[in-house]
């Protein structure tokens, strides 16, 4: 391993040149301190994380996992390198250290980003009215939406009253009117008075927002300046060129989910999946009426694998990465403002609103947990993904996850084609904990 002083040396010159230089990688490297993946994962892991890759694969090794893959930063360093499975079960096709696959709402935290950078530019505030930059929004009692509330999920408009598809939202030539239905749309309550997370709307809005103070698509953007800087994979709008990486998504049946609700009304009324599950069969519900408007079909999330879904830029869910693409774009972020290698993207201290909780309800009116929100990343509770506070990032339906922690220095990326019909997927958060369990992040907090 190379020492802290040469590691803070490298960021700095990364810095100076527009770029984050990873100082140790331990995909295809001989450093004697990293260690082979236990079978039958594959990849690598650094000194001190044997405790993650244990478990890793022990999912893969138990069935839990179709395919999946596992990467992790700490303090710039690429510590847990893992994958394994397959890519997809009809031909066989294994899982690769670049294999990607559709992400759902991690996309939510590459949004998240790009309005971040944005702001850091100076192209916005926080405090803006919404209408400031996108006049049309402020129509049927918009008008005092402020981004900051719109991207904490307190906007009171996390469905539409209009009937969309998804492809509606796919097609350019559709555009005017997602847009149309998206202005027309009046607040459940007061904005800024209640939480509900918009599901579906979040991305649909943001992505408007963004084009209009940006004058670019979202996609484009992170891409120039941010993936390309970082070397992450992560696309929003998957070109052509990437589809040979594709990995199939495979959702659980009815009788996965009926079972699941069964063990949690078993075990817990309150379960996150019971409260939804009874939210969902009434009609006018805010949890139904946020995941079934855009349209999907009766394919469901597997819509997702279709080509179109992935070449749009759907910024609530269609962006698609690696784990390590979704680890390397959390970088500057895990780097905190305590860290020299952010300053190349954006000031150190405009991280520092993005660690405290700046929306919190210990019921949301949609997912029926207690969770928040900061400037449009996750805030989860404690000891969920992290025990740290300071920790944020995005979670995907099905388990997929990107996360950092500032306090930790952690980057965070994992991906599965096996959907979990949990809130949380109990793999997602078995490895999050062991990883918190490993020696290295076990000294740091004693």
């Amino acid at each position: 391993m190379v020492s802290t002083a040469e590691s803070e040396r490298d960021l700095d010159m990364g810095a100076e040149r527009g770029a984050i230089l990873l100082p140790y990688t331990l995909r295809g490297g001989s450093d004697v301190n990293a260690h082979d993946a236990p079978t039958p994962a594959r990849g690598r892991y650094a000194n001190g994380f044997e405790s993650v890759a244990k478990c890793f694969a022990a999912q893969l090794a138990s069935g839990q996992e179709v395919g999946a893959s596992l990467s992790v930063y700490h303090r710039g360093q690429h510590v847990v390198d893992l994958w394994g499975g397959l890519a997809d079960v009809a031909t066989r096709r294994a899982w690769e250290c670049d294999t990607r696959i559709v992400l759902f709402s991690v996309t939510k935290g590459f949004a998240a980003m790009a309005m971040h950078m944005l702001a850091d530019n100076g192209q916005f505030d926080w405090d803006d009215p919404v209408a400031a930059h996108w006049p049309g929004f402020a129509a049927h009692g918009k008008a005092g939406i402020t981004i900051r509330t719109l991207m904490s999920h307190r906007a009171g408009i996390p469905y539409l009253d209009i009937p969309l598809s998804l492809m509606d939202c796919v097609e350019p030539d559709r555009a005017a009117k997602v847009t149309a239905a998206l202005e027309a749309q009046v607040p459940l309550w007061p904005p800024g008075s209640r939480q509900a997370y918009h599901a579906v709307t979040f991305g649909l809005y943001v992505h408007e927002l963004f084009t209009r103070i940006a004058k670019e698509p979202m996609g484009s953007y992170l891409k120039r300046e941010l993936f390309d800087v970082v070397g992450s994979d992560a696309r929003l709008g998957t070109p052509a060129s990437e589809d040979a990486k594709q990995a199939t998504l495979y959702a659980p049946s009815v009788l996965e989910r009926a079972t699941k609700l069964i063990v949690a009304a078993a075990t817990s009324r309150m379960a996150p999946e019971v409260l939804i599950a009874k939210s969902l069969f009434g009609r006018g519900s805010v949890s139904r009426l946020a995941f079934s408007n855009p349209t999907v079909g009766r394919r469901g999330p597997l819509a997702f694998n279709d080509i179109a879904i992935r070449r749009a830029a759907l910024a609530w869910a269609s962006a698609t990465a690696s784990a390590d693409g979704v680890a390397r774009a959390y970088l500057p972020f895990a780097a905190g403002s305590r860290a020299h290698g952010a300053r190349s993207l954006f000031r150190p201290e405009s991280l520092l609103p993005l660690e405290a909780r700046q929306s919190w309800s210990e019921s949301d009116e949609t997912l029926k947990k207690p969770l928040g929100w900061s400037q449009g990343f996750l805030k989860e509770e404690r000891h969920v993904f992290s025990p740290n506070p300071e920790s944020f990032g995005h979670a995907g339906m099905g388990g997929s996850l990107g996360w950092c922690d500032p306090k930790s220095g952690l980057a965070f990326g994992y991906v599965t084609n096996r959907m979990d019909p949990a809130v949380r997927s109990p793999r997602c958060l078995a490895l999050c904990h062991s990883l918190y369990d490993c020696p290295p992040l076990c000294e740091e907090r004693s």
